[in-house]
């Protein structure tokens, strides 16, 4: 079941995931900063509709859980209807209007992390086929929540940009 806007708890692999920091290194690493929680559907909705200049939009496609430093957003994009929150696309909805499709579900999205990307990173080597920089917390995590799954974060993030190529064109509509 989809989380609700009362439920904004991480599923327990997120959460796993977030658990330890990501390394910066001083900008040659991951830039990503986990929430705690996901934003609430308020919170939500008033960060879109500025991020958009559209008044009449709503955040309630999004969970977002967490942000880069530039104030970028990652968020599960619920697209998928009837189908439970870790089966829903991650997206990063960059500070300067950039948009991405970084995994397809929670499970790629695990392997993506794993392999040394975050949300940004991942949708910024889209297509780039961006080397590998393999975490090993982060990959047993991955092999706990998604055995068998594995795969290269360029392989991941060209298949989630395949199958949901409509995401920037989405959010151009909205845009004001």
């Amino acid at each position: 079941m989809i989380t609700t806007a009362d439920d904004r708890g991480f599923p327990a692999a997120l959460a796993a995931a977030f658990a330890h920091p990501f390394d910066y290194a001083d900008g040659d690493g991951v830039d990503f900063e986990p929430f705690d929680a996901f934003l609430s559907a308020e919170e939500t909705t008033d960060w879109f509709r500025a991020w958009t200049g559209n008044a009449e939009a709503s955040g309630d496609v999004f969970r977002v859980f967490g942000c880069d430093g530039t104030g970028g957003y990652a968020a599960f994009w619920l697209v998928r209807p009837g189908r439970d929150l870790a089966e829903q696309p991650v997206v990063f909805l960059g500070s300067e209007g950039e948009t991405g499709v970084v995994a397809r579900d929670l499970a790629d999205f695990l392997w993506v992390l794993a392999d040394g990307l975050g949300p940004r990173e991942a949708a910024e080597a889209s297509g780039t086929g961006a080397g590998s920089r393999p975490d090993a917390r982060r990959t047993a995590v991955a092999e706990r929540f998604a055995p068998g799954r594995g795969q290269p974060a360029a392989v991941l993030v060209a298949r989630a940009g395949e199958e949901f190529p409509g995401l920037d064109d989405w959010v151009m509509g909205l845009c004001r």
